[in-house]
């Protein structure tokens, strides 16, 4: 029973139809001062960067899960307002969103719905998160920590691995 709103007043959908995916990060006690964490977020229409995010976490995390978990429900947020934002312009959009992180624990706990957390903010992303995924909005993947796109908003990157994730969508 879970479904998106899709405004009443929209456009009329002209056009071909647009993918999104996303590539979302965050990088747990980065700040070396503070101890908070980092978040990245990429986002493609087709294979155009559309929105990318590279923000410092309000909270300070005690566990990496926190601050992905974080992250996954900021970026899912985000692909929320953009899918509103393009069928407002008219603009079709084709099926499900697709995020890819490369957190395994979260990917599991966002992609298979056994799962509660002890902590109060993390129960309320989860459920927040499978709403999303129920709803067929977003789809989570798992991807490499290799491939990630979004490594290159959490992390100081080598010269050679900068260049091999631009070179992935930069013309």
């Amino acid at each position: 029973d879970a479904a998106e709103d899709v405004p009443t007043n929209m456009l009329e959908p002209l056009g071909k139809e647009v993918e999104i995916h996303c590539f979302v990060d965050a990088n747990h006690a980065g700040d070396k001062v503070t101890r908070h964490s980092q978040t990245g977020i990429l986002i493609f229409c087709n294979r155009a960067p559309i929105l990318f995010l590279s923000k410092r976490q309000n909270l300070v995390e005690t566990l990496t899960f926190g601050s992905e978990f974080t992250a996954m429900k900021q970026a899912i947020e985000l692909i929320k307002s953009l899918r509103y934002k393009l069928r407002m312009f008219g603009i079709p959009i084709e099926g499900t969103a697709n995020i890819y992180c490369d957190n395994e624990a979260v990917y599991k706990n966002v992609a298979i719905p056994s799962s509660v957390s002890s902590k109060k903010m993390h129960s309320i992303s989860y459920h927040f998160c499978q709403e999303e995924v129920a709803a067929g909005i977003v789809r989570i993947a798992k991807e490499d920590k290799a491939t990630n796109l979004a490594d290159l908003f959490t992390n100081v990157l080598a010269k050679l691995k900068r260049d091999e994730l631009l070179d992935r969508f930069m013309y």
